[in-house]
């Protein structure tokens, strides 16, 4: 990452902030966008990473997060932007450096479970969604715990992805988007 100048900074910024604005309002359109568009906002902010470095996608990630919680339609995606999808993209890459790998992925599955609890727990207790307990159905207990298996391995696919997109985006991506700059 080279030193930006700070006009670089704030458009790149504000760009990607624009861009994840918009999935996150898309929410509301698209119904199996709750985990999908969020996910796609906080891929935007492998970029900034990249080429702004963490101190700037962590302040793309907190204007998003703020600004989505008032015009993102779908709360529960924006907090699941909030709580995993738009912070997780930037952490990576901390958890990535940890050396011996059970101990990485321990450290992965640990950031991704507490924040999904904090998460629902945020949504249904402040937020009042009580619905998505209702939409547990007769089985209660054993639907949580299917979905939350589900979500676990869904997990390892993002992560999975998200590195290889990473790497794209480095050793791809990057060169063609910004080719006038370097």
């Amino acid at each position: 990452m080279m030193r930006a100048k700070k006009s670089t900074q704030v458009a790149i910024g504000g760009m990607a902030s624009a861009l994840c604005l918009l999935l996150m309002f898309m929410t509301g359109m698209i119904p199996f966008a709750t985990f999908a568009l969020p996910a796609l906002a906080g891929i935007v902010l492998i970029a900034v990473v990249v080429e702004m470095g963490r101190s700037t996608a962590l302040l793309v990630y907190a204007a998003v997060s703020l600004l989505s919680l008032f015009m993102c339609p779908d709360k529960e995606a924006a907090m699941m932007f909030i709580g995993f999808f738009g912070f997780y993209p930037i952490l990576k890459g901390l958890l990535d450096q940890i050396r011996l790998r059970p101990l990485r992925m321990a450290a992965k599955f640990c950031v991704f479970n507490a924040a999904i609890v904090a998460s629902y727990w945020i949504i249904i207790n402040l937020f009042g969604l009580t619905e998505i307990l209702e939409e547990m159905g007769a089985f209660g207990s054993a639907t949580l715990l299917v979905t939350w298996l589900m979500g676990n391995a869904v997990f390892v696919a993002f992560d999975i992805a998200l590195g290889r997109i990473c790497w794209a985006y480095e050793h791809v991506l990057r060169y063609r988007f910004f080719r006038k700059t370097r």
